[in-house]
């Protein structure tokens, strides 16, 4: 599956064995939507925290155990 992960650096958040949370982007038929083609899902949590909050360096990401 490929998916987007918005923001600077975002997927410097993101290890190879990291639980993500995805959600749709397309538009309500579930295409991709916007510069991406094939894309149709993006990142807004990893292991649990939002990735908005990872960016902004409001929380650090915890260990998968």
């Amino acid at each position: 599956m490929t998916a987007f992960a918005p923001g600077d650096n975002a997927i410097g958040f993101i290890d190879e064995h990291d639980e993500v949370v995805i959600e749709g982007i397309g538009g309500r038929m579930g295409r991709s939507m916007g510069d991406i083609p094939g894309v149709r899902f993006k990142v807004i949590k990893v292991n649990g925290v939002s990735l908005n909050e990872l960016i902004k360096g409001k929380i650090e990401k915890p260990m998968r155990r």
